[in-house]
C-alpha cells in the first residue's frame, strides 16, 4: 500500500484512522495544507486526489491508497516556477492573510477540471450543455472555500484569469 504525494511514493500511516490532512502535515511535514475547522466546513484543507478536489480533513489517508495526492507544495513547475493560478492570485490580490490560499488554489484547479469535464453546478442553467464560465458559476463552485479576510473578489478574478489563459 503506497500513496503518491506530489510525485513521491510514501507509505500510509500505521493507524488506519489517520486523516489525509494529518498524514500530510504531521507525518510528511507538508504544512502548506491548512487545518482550519477540521470538520469539512471551511475548505482550508483542500487538496487534489487523482485530480479531484477533496477535503483532506474528512478523507482517511487509507482512502488515498494507490492514488496521486497533489498539495500546494506540488503545484510548482520545474525549477520552482509558480503554477499559473498561483501567479494569478498574486496579480489579482487574491489573498490577504494567506491562510486559506492553498485550499483556494487547489480547489480552483479541481474546479477548472470539473468545468473541462462538463460537470454542472447548482447555478448551471442548462445541465445538458457545457457550463458557461460566469462569476456566478465560479462563486458557486468555490463556495466551500471560505476566506475570512474578504479576498473573494480577487480570488474570482484570479480564477477568471487562469481560465482565460488556459482556454487560449
Amino acid at each position: 500500500m503506497t500513496i503518491c504525494v506530489n510525485g513521491t511514493e510514501v507509505p500510509p500511516p500505521g493507524d488506519a484512522r489517520v486523516s489525509l490532512l494529518d498524514l500530510l502535515r504531521e507525518h510528511l511535514h507538508l504544512t502548506g495544507t491548512k487545518k482550519g475547522c477540521d470538520q469539512g466546513a471551511c475548505g482550508a484543507c483542500t487538496v487534489l486526489l487523482d485530480g479531484r478536489r477533496v477535503l483532506s480533513c474528512l478523507t482517511l489517508a487509507a482512502q488515498a491508497d494507490g492514488s496521486e495526492v497533489r498539495t500546494i507544495e506540488g503545484l510548482a513547475g520545474e525549477g520552482g516556477d509558480l503554477h499559473l493560478l498561483q501567479q494569478a492570485f498574486i496579480a489579482h490580490d487574491g489573498l490577504q492573510c494567506g491562510y486559506c490560499t492553498p485550499g483556494q488554489i487547489c480547489s480552483a484547479i479541481g474546479m477548472a477540471e470539473e468545468l473541462r469535464w462538463g460537470d454542472p453546478s447548482y447555478v448551471t442553467l442548462d445541465i445538458t450543455a457545457s457550463p458557461v464560465v460566469t462569476r456566478a458559476e465560479i462563486r458557486e463552485r468555490m463556495s466551500g472555500n471560505l476566506c475570512r479576510c474578504g479576498a473573494h473578489n480577487g480570488i474570482v478574478e484570479a480564477i477568471e484569469a487562469m481560465l482565460a489563459e488556459t482556454a487560449a
